[in-house]
């Protein structure tokens, strides 16, 4: 009876860690995602900052020409 109860509890913690790992993966693998989707938004806002740079570069050779 004793190494029954013993089973039963040793099923039962497993099946406590295998729902911990499994929790533990998940949660890693929204973190990798949210990662990919910071990189994604980074590069796309270094686009938008040099397309900035650049018209505002633009300008100031107009008003330059302008001046002239």
């Amino acid at each position: 009876m004793r190494q029954i109860i013993a089973c039963v509890a040793a099923a039962a913690l497993a099946g406590c860690g295998v729902e911990t790992a499994t929790t533990a993966a998940t949660v890693a693998a929204a973190k990798k995602q949210e990662l990919e989707q910071g990189k994604k938004t980074m590069e796309q806002m270094q686009q938008n900052i040099g397309k900035a740079t650049e018209q505002t570069q633009q300008s100031a050779d107009r008003a330059d020409d302008a001046a002239k």
